[in-house]
């Protein structure tokens, strides 16, 4: 049996009909055909939008094997905590407190945790309507498209192999701690690679590999394992909170914004990453035994926590030693060294390390889970989609992320990774919220062309107005561009809450507060890409090239070929319920 250009079938194959199936691919002269299509297939995927019903019933079909579904919210509330609280808190705190902001890196933590805050408002809204693995990359098929969606798929994925590997290599340097060596001491260093390349970590490969047989073997497994780690993890940082309260010295606050306000912003934009995780939880919800009661509670629960877990935890570091002082590798662990507590840096390695593992896991069931959901559209090759029969879990594609994970890992340098993430993430997280508004303000067939008008002319208000607040933060230190730009941003959103009548409602969850949480969420994401680093965008639109090439090259046909077989076959379906309807008809007159 064949479907969606999936055999079911048990076991792990490498065939070409594996990996592209579609007519596009069977000839050389079929390829060539399809290129020289590619304007008017373009034009076709960038304007098709998928449904709800679509990604909740075919495309999830195409895995052929469904997913178990095992969670409820408590098991996604450790989730969120184990997505979230690792390196992003134990490594970049130090750094980020010790470059930019100082003590104020508590409220760097603010501003990240109430961006992140409403960004969770958006995808649990998404999650609750259409509890796919999809994740983000679904909702932005259903409101943006398959093209917005592609591009978005992209970068979630380098999110995740980003994120992985800057766990990864984070899990060496508090290994280091606790061994009573430094981070160095376990990796293999090539000077001629330089220092940004030239740190190899075989430590990260290893724990990444445990990390897959425990990801492939069980979700339910992982989520005991991950349940029983942070359990363990949150017991330590109230360790870390009040044994650091007790070390605290108050004149370590006596300079406490050393670089002003842009600091506090410019840190905020890189711990962003100290949040990256909470999306895996989105994508969780196909083995949600109640997405509608469980994912509210996991994902705004756990954000709460974490935020609060973090803002505690930095406000104590600062306290401790001088932000001066403050060791880049492993802050923590090094401040209760200072202070003359020399026996509880290993308490703090353990709880890092303990952390860092669940972050670990918790991404690499994520990851797998979006790779499976775009390898159904075929937007990737659909042998990423198998979901395997014994365990119910995406063997391939998450043995295939976890590899991909452990290449960066093993090169590249936490501060370059950390940028890059927070840029795809913020990328994402806007994405997000601008379809959550497409989503409750346009409805295909019901919304007059009016209306259309005016929800494309607010979005680009706010839209516009974000990008010029960021913009101006950027290039100046006066004040007249937010004068201008604040304005429009009120006009943009004020003009869709009184301007444009609301479409469709959410069934069963709904975000508070639309459109003011959205855009502000937009608002937000798009101020905080403006404090990152120009090399960071550079890496950024070179990732996207590459995106764009494959696109066109591969990914565009397969899907359309995809899309066109589906569509063929819900109209021969139509066709053939409607000849049994006459009969039906014709017999009950007889």
């Amino acid at each position: 049996m064949v479907d969606g250009g999936l055999e079911k079938r048990r076991g792990c194959t490498f065939r070409r009909n594996d990996f592209f199936p579609e007519e596009s691919f069977k000839s050389w002269g079929n390829y060539k055909s399809a290129i020289t299509s590619t304007p008017a297939r373009l034009k076709d995927r960038a304007m098709n939008r998928s449904s709800d019903q679509t990604e909740l019933v075919e495309i999830k079909s195409r895995s052929n094997v469904e997913m178990k579904k095992t969670l409820n919210w408590w098991d996604l509330i450790w989730f969120g905590i184990g997505a979230v609280i690792g390196s992003g808190i134990f490594v970049l705190t130090g750094l980020e407190a010790r470059d930019h902001a100082g003590p104020a890196v508590v409220l760097s933590f603010v501003v990240s945790g109430v961006s992140a805050l409403f960004s969770v408002f958006c995808y649990t809204e998404f999650a609750v309507e259409i509890p796919v693995a999809g994740g983000s990359f679904a909702y932005l098929r259903v409101e943006l498209g398959d093209f917005v969606a592609y591009i978005a798929a992209g970068n979630i994925l380098l999110e995740y192999v980003i994120g992985g590997a800057a766990v990864a290599r984070s899990w060496t340097s508090y290994f280091a701690t606790l061994c009573d060596k430094k981070p160095d001491d376990f990796r293999i260093i090539v000077d001629s690679m330089g220092d940004d390349y030239g740190h190899l970590d075989p430590v990260a490969i290893g724990v990444l590999i445990a990390i897959t047989v425990l990801a492939v073997y069980s979700t339910k497994g992982s989520s005991i394992f991950n349940y029983v780690a942070s359990v363990f993890h949150m017991v330590v940082i109230i360790f870390i909170i009040i044994a650091g309260l007790i070390n605290a010295k108050t004149e370590n606050y006596s300079e406490f914004t050393p670089n002003g306000v842009r600091g506090i912003f410019k840190a905020s934009s890189v711990l962003f990453f100290a949040y990256v995780g909470f999306d895996a939880v989105s994508t969780m919800a196909e083995e949600t035994k109640n997405p509608a009661r469980d994912i509210p509670i996991g994902l705004v629960g756990s954000m709460v926590i974490t935020t609060t877990a973090y803002c505690l935890l930095s406000a104590t570091l600062c306290l401790m030693q001088n932000y001066k002082e403050i060791d880049k590798n492993a802050p923590f662990s090094v401040a209760f060294s200072s202070v003359g507590w020399d026996w509880a840096k290993y308490i703090v390695a353990l709880g890092a390390l303990k952390g860092m593992t669940t972050v670990l896991l918790v991404s690499a069931v994520g990851q797998a889970r979006y790779l499976t959901h775009i390898a159904r559209t075929h937007m990737m090759p659909p042998w990423f989609a198998q979901v395997d029969e014994r365990t119910g879990t995406p063997m391939n594609a998450t043995i295939s992320m976890l590899g991909a994970t452990a290449v960066i890992a093993f090169f590249t340098d936490l501060s370059i990774l950390s940028n890059l993430l927070s840029i795809s993430t913020l990328f994402i997280f806007m994405l997000v919220a601008v379809a959550l508004l497409v989503r409750r303000y346009y409805s295909s067939g019901e919304t007059t062309k009016e209306n259309q008008v005016k929800l494309i002319v607010c979005l680009v208000l706010i839209l516009g107005s974000s990008i010029g607040i960021a913009g101006y933060w950027a290039a100046s230190e006066g004040w007249v561009g937010y004068v201008i730009a604040g304005p429009v941003w009120l006009v943009g959103t004020g003009g869709l809450w009184l301007g444009v009548p609301q479409a469709k409602k959410p069934k069963l969850w709904g975000v508070p507060l639309v459109p003011w949480i959205p855009s502000l969420s937009i608002a937000i994401n798009i101020f905080l890409l403006g404090s990152i680093d120009k090399d960071s965008f550079i890496r950024f639109t070179v990732w996207t090239g590459f995106l764009l090439v494959y696109y066109v090259l591969l990914g565009l046909h397969a899907s359309y070929d995809t899309a066109k077989e589906f569509e063929n076959t819900k109209e021969v379906e139509k066709q053939f319920n409607k000849v049994e309807d006459g009969k039906v008809y014709e017999a009950v007159s007889n």
